[in-house]
């Protein structure tokens, strides 16, 4: 097969990303990467085109070659293509390189022993130096362009095995600051220096002259031994500073001779007096590169570092200021005067006020702030803790407003939080002191989401500022009081807010958890437990509820019992007592069990209080608690009368069983003012408060009611249960049916039901009996009624031997109005809602019969022909 074309590369190339594994699993799938070489050498597709199959290689190498055997074979491949291009400009040469280095990376072949790496890195250093190379790449305005992507392969290379180029640190060091790419060869080199110091630190040698032009190890300068020392990989760059090592393998015990350690000073201040020529992204991973390889090293001062402070100290580059912090954690008062830690905050504090600043650089300002050492205060609890830097004076214009966006707002009262923390008692008189103005921002945020009709975000916003305050200020008990009591009136305005209150309270700790559930309680007893905000109330007091206020807590619930008619409302109800069981119990909390177990309407509410009342009447509080709270660290019980715990989650849960039931359709009932479904239920097992539970997919019926039967029994006949149904459509319908129901060991449990069919058929009513001698005439008036805006149409019905009497008597005997048996009859039928269906079967022959159908509802003109149609099949 010959190379193919550019249109033929296009089409395989867009159903390739489309979806890579059906592709690589069809016919053309395996030879795509055989392929893709091949043509990179053909003369008949642009360099273009070619482009666009490196590119492919570059996206997808693992999946085009999986394993290093063929990865091996594709970089070989590429570096023989790379070499046979002609000596003139072309745009292939650089994505041949990636690609090569890419396949031997990602394919695993990456070692001493893989041809093709011993023939690239030579290839790639060769270029990186920008030592000639031989004649096969190109002419010299091309070498500058090749040298910058050599440098950044062999930083890849170098990124996945730690310390291969330990023995070209010369080398790299030689070129710095010669003609060529000065960011590639400086992050290399960088990236290099901290893998070496580490790699070596770890195994106890030296730098051994690595710095030195023209010295190397015995490996050549790539170092596989050294790789391989370096296990893991090495991040490049990280979001966090590594801690310190000063144990056995950190970098404190690396010894360097005077000649070594002056050797990296000297590269590293060359280093950095060269950076101001990089990109601000690259001057910050340069500055992070070479503070871990500085950080923790005997015997090398930071001051290396001073005059890069001095220069970026007033950047306005994000970068290079969040390189500036990382320097400052890294080395703290070794590089930082207290005169430059001023200015840093002075500095940071200005440009967060900055009014036009985009949202992130502002959040950035403010986290930088919220982080800077000296903002925290220092010492053990109980101790004095060093004053902040950031007082109020530099921060007045960083004060949190309502105008804020969400996050400036909470990160800004962060900030407060902070000076709430360190304010003096004889700063509590002003008029604006710290607190003060956190008091009322806290109150104007309750405000705000206490309002009705108010969005989710703002309550959401309010809960997160309190839990903010609560965090900071957590031993202060005169900034907590005012956030407990307004809390509590933000609930009494908005019940709704129940939910966001029971996160909150699980969140904090006991020095506001504890006074806010008092609280929180007293204003929920205090309410009539009738009111719409019922469901919340017990919301709270089911998390809040405890021994000391309960005889408050059960006048509450009595009150509330008789409101709870739904069953959501009738298990928050049970929750409260369930927590107030653990709590202490007590008598007045095993009346209202008893009478819950026979109030209740729900069978599931009722089952549930009654095993709470036997828990409570006989079990002690110890063993109650644990009871009904499963641990793995509660302690065993000794009682005979209480099993595991895990007995007692499985009795308060309702458990999926399969159905100890059957129930089918039985004979349709063709009366009353809407269809009902007469249904025959047999019991397999004992069966106690059995629940039906009856739901339609879709709109086409009113919801069902549910059934209910106090007790089955095997064997013994059971009554037949009547559905109404209420179709919103007169069409047939599925009936998912769920029992609910005791068994006779006491559990809850349900069972999904076979779904059982409601037929076109079950559907039909008869109309009102017509006067007698009038049914000709209103039969003829239902008839011509149903035209001009329904529909009517002629069908063929077959007939059994029985013929059309047995047929008609058998099916449509509710629903005849004019009779001549046995050769015609009319037929009225009611289909609810608002339907009408006639049929006229007249002149019945010996096969079948001619049926004109008639109805003011053309959509049920096709299931009126099914139903007539099958009306001769098997019942």
């Amino acid at each position: 097969m010959g190379p193919l074309s550019r249109e033929a590369w296009a089409q395989r190339l867009v159903a390739f990303r489309a979806s890579p594994s059906a592709f690589l699993a069809g016919a053309d799938g395996e030879d795509l990467g055989r392929d893709l070489l091949s043509d990179l050498r053909s003369e008949k597709l642009s360099e273009q085109s070619k482009v666009s199959l490196l590119a492919l290689s570059l996206e997808y190498p693992a999946e085009l070659w999986p394993d290093a055997a063929a990865a091996e074979a594709a970089a070989t491949s590429l570096l023989d293509t790379l070499l046979l291009l002609p000596p003139r400009p072309s745009a292939l040469r650089k994505p041949l390189l990636l690609a090569a280095t890419t396949l031997l990376v990602t394919g695993g072949a990456l070692g001493p022993t893989s041809a093709a790496s011993c023939r690239l890195l030579p290839l790639l250093l060769g270029l990186a130096s920008g030592r000639d190379v031989g004649r096969g790449f190109g002419p010299i305005s091309e070498q500058r362009p090749l040298q910058a992507t050599a440098c950044e392969c062999l930083r890849e290379l170098e990124s996945c095995k730690p310390g291969l180029l330990g023995g070209s640190l010369g080398v790299l060091r030689s070129r710095l600051g010669q003609e060529g790419p000065i960011q590639p060869l400086s992050l290399l080199l960088a990236l290099s220096l901290r893998d070496t110091l580490v790699v070596q630190s770890r195994s106890g040698a030296g730098l051994q002259g690595l710095l030195v032009s023209g010295v190397s190890t015995g490996g050549g300068p790539w170092n596989w031994t050294l790789a391989k020392e370096g296990g893991a990989c090495l991040l490049p760059q990280a979001p966090s500073w590594p801690a310190t090592e000063e144990g056995e393998h950190g970098l404190a015990v690396l010894e360097l001779s005077p000649e070594e350690a002056r050797e990296l000073r000297a590269v590293v201040a060359q280093l950095l007096d060269a950076s101001y020529l990089l990109t601000p992204v690259a001057q910050a991973q340069l500055l992070w590169l070479l503070g871990w390889a500085l950080r923790g090293l005997r015997g090398q001062p930071p001051a290396l570092f001073k005059p890069q402070l001095v220069r970026l100290l007033g950047t306005a580059q994000l970068t290079l200021l969040h390189a500036v912090l990382a320097l400052k954690a890294a080395f703290g008062e070794a590089l930082f005067t207290a005169q430059d830690e001023a200015l840093l905050l002075h500095r940071l504090a200005l440009a967060a006020q900055h009014p036009s600043l985009p949202l992130p650089t502002h959040l950035f300002y403010l986290h930088c702030l919220l982080r800077f050492p000296e903002n925290w205060p220092l010492g053990p609890e109980g101790e004095e803790a060093a004053p902040l830097l950031l007082g109020p004076q530099l921060c007045r214009s960083l004060m949190p407003s309502l105008l804020h966006d969400p996050m400036a707002l909470l990160a800004r009262l962060h900030l407060l939080c902070l000076l709430c923390a360190e304010e003096e008692e004889a700063d509590q008189g002003q008029l604006q002191s710290p607190r003060r103005y956190l008091e009322e921002l806290l109150a104007g945020l309750r405000q705000r989401a206490a309002l009705d009709g108010s969005p989710r975000t703002s309550a959401t916003l309010c809960f997160q500022a309190s839990y903010l305050v609560a965090s900071c200020l957590a031993g202060q008990t005169k900034a907590l009081t005012p956030l407990i009591h307004g809390l509590a009136q933000l609930y009494r305005a908005r019940p709704m807010l129940a939910p966001h209150l029971v996160d909150f309270l699980d969140q904090v700790g006991p020095e506001l958890g504890e006074p806010l559930k008092r609280v929180l309680q007293q204003e929920v007893v205090s309410t009539p437990g009738r009111n719409e905000a019922l469901r919340w109330h017990l919301q709270i007091l089911a998390k809040v509820a405890e021994g000391d206020a309960q005889s408050a807590t059960l006048s509450f619930l009595q009150d509330a019992a008789a409101h709870c008619t739904d069953w959501s409302l009738q298990q928050a109800l049970l929750r409260v007592c369930r927590a107030l069981l653990q709590a202490s119990g007590g008598r007045g909390l095993a009346d209202l069990l008893q009478v819950l177990a026979r109030q209740l309407e729900d069978p599931d509410g009722r089952d549930h209080a009654r095993l709470y009342y036997i828990l409570l009447a006989h079990l002690a509080g110890p063993k109650l608690g644990a009871a009904l709270g499963p641990s793995l660290a509660a302690p065993a019980l000794a009682s005979s009368l209480v099993a595991e715990n895990q007995g007692f989650a499985v009795m308060l849960m309702v458990q999926e069983t399969p159905a100890p039931i059957r129930l089918s359709v039985g004979p349709r009932m063709a009366k009353g003012p809407l269809p009902v479904l007469q249904l025959h239920i047999e019991a397999l097992e004992p069966v106690y408060s059995l629940e039906l539970r009856f739901r339609v997919e879709g709109q086409l019926y009113a919801p069902l009611g549910a059934i209910h039967v106090p007790y089955l029994c095997p064997g013994r006949p059971a009554h037949p249960l009547f559905l109404p149904l209420q179709p919103r459509r007169p069409a047939p319908a599925q009936l998912e049916v769920q029992a609910l129901f005791s068994t006779p060991a006491g559990l809850t449990c349900h069972s999904p039901l076979p779904p059982l069919s409601v037929n076109f058929e079950d559907l039909f009513l008869p109309f009102p009996p017509p006067p007698d001698g009038a049914e000709q005439g209103f039969f003829e008036g239902l008839w011509d009624s149903c035209l001009p805006k329904g529909a009517e149409s002629r069908v063929w019905c077959p007939l059994a031997p029985q013929g059309l009497e047995t047929l008609v008597s058998r099916n449509l005997e509710p629903f005849v109005v004019v009779a001549q048996p046995p050769t015609s009859y009319h037929i009225a039928i009611r289909l609810p809602p608002a339907s009408t269906l006639l049929l006229r079967l007249e002149a019945a022959q010996m096969d079948g019969v001619p049926v004109a159908l008639r109805t003011d509802d053309w959509a049920v003109l096709r299931l009126a022909g099914d139903y007539v149609r099958r009306l001769a099949g098997p019942e």
